[in-house]
């Protein structure tokens, strides 16, 4: 099976973290002739199998429109007939909108993914992005969501949708008897603070510092902007003595495994893969109910806390639990290990292939 998986660059974000586990994963097949092709030029964050090809498009210049320049070059890629695969995986809205044009001009089969629930737009981009999602994604073959909560939506406009769960990027951690620091973990890229809920996290940590002030907090992730909101925030709270910023940082299994609480402070996520992470490393896990994701992999009181969304004293109180028990904590991180069968990384390859399959009629 030849795939091309499309995305705009290989930086250092969620959905482009997904398409590295599964191209990596697919490429093991020696049936799979996987490549990625990248639309724009950027810094590359994740490491691709060597077997895998990787394509950056020439660029045409002097066009106005990025989208237009995209469709251009993707075009004349594929116009030579030997770069077509049997299937496109795209990712990202406006690279879909992109990438399904240019697969419906050759005959090409197409499965564009959305990371995010449908609710959500990029800042500036809200009329492309209802139209791409609204008149352009029933074209496509298929459209993956990550949770059932999406599937109306996009029926409603006619789309073929199916749901494919992000792959948990780590292997389980088998002995869960070591000790852990008193650290609560968050992570997210410090530049979207707003959507990754950063800044409300470090309001409701001042009267959880006040009550537990052995206990720290460690935020990991990249951004400079957000990075000088943050610290200014935590200063004005007199609390930036209990908070680390780590920065981008490429040993997060290591630092979820030395770290007693996973909080997930979003307003918002499609499936919440660092939640799989922090689960697989033996993390005792709390959550905002938000829409969407985390109520699809936690179930309140067993393997996590799911807290309503937003609801600040709510989560205050759920933090105290933890951080009173460290048998709760144990109780809800032995859970939470069992919990990940359903998004270990091959079962995930095994749904990718049978989609491939059908959708190429083989």
């Amino acid at each position: 099976m030849k795939v091309d998986f499309i995305i705009s660059t290989l930086g250092g974000g969620g959905a482009e973290r997904v398409l590295t586990l599964m191209v990596n994963s697919l490429a093991k097949n020696p049936n799979n002739q996987i490549s990625v092709i990248t639309l724009f030029e950027g810094k590359e964050k994740y490491e691709l199998n060597p077997a895998i090809n990787k394509v950056k498009l020439k660029r045409v210049q002097h066009l106005p429109s990025h989208t237009l320049r995209s469709v251009i070059n993707l075009s004349r890629y594929y116009k030579t007939k030997s770069n077509r695969p049997d299937v496109i995986v795209s990712f990202i809205t406006l690279t879909n909108l992109i990438t399904i044009i240019v697969a419906k001009l050759f005959s090409i089969k197409i499965i564009a993914q959305e990371h995010n629930s449908h609710l959500r737009f990029m800042k500036g981009r809200k009329r492309i992005t209802n139209f791409t999602k609204k008149y352009i994604y029933k074209k496509a073959d298929v459209i993956t969501v990550l949770t059932s909560f999406d599937i109306d939506y996009y029926e409603n406009y006619g789309a073929n949708v199916y749901v494919m769960p992000n792959p948990c990027s780590f292997t389980p951690i088998a002995d869960n008897s070591h000790y852990r620091k008193k650290t609560i973990l968050a992570v997210g890229n410090l530049d979207r603070y707003n959507h990754k809920g950063l800044d409300n996290l470090i309001e409701l940590m001042v009267p959880i510092f006040n009550e537990h002030p052995n206990w720290e907090l460690k935020i990991a992730g990249a951004g400079e902007k957000g990075l000088k909101h943050l610290t200014k925030l935590a200063e004005e709270n007199n609390i930036l003595d209990k908070i680390v910023f780590t920065g981008f940082i490429t040993n997060v299994s290591e630092v979820m495994n030395q770290s007693s609480i996973f909080i997930l402070s979003s307003r918002f996520e499609g499936l919440p893969m660092v939640l799989l992470e922090a689960m697989s490393q033996g993390m005792a896990c709390i959550a905002y109910d938000c829409k969407t994701g985390p109520s699809d992999i936690i179930e309140n009181n067993k393997n996590g806390l799911l807290i309503e969304d937003q609801n600040m004293l709510k989560m205050q109180n759920g933090l105290r639990e933890l951080l009173s028990s460290k048998g709760l904590r144990k109780e809800l991180s032995e859970e939470g290990i069992k919990s990940l069968d359903k998004y270990n990384i091959d079962n995930v390859t095994k749904r990718y292939e049978a989609l491939f399959n059908k959708i190429a009629n083989i």
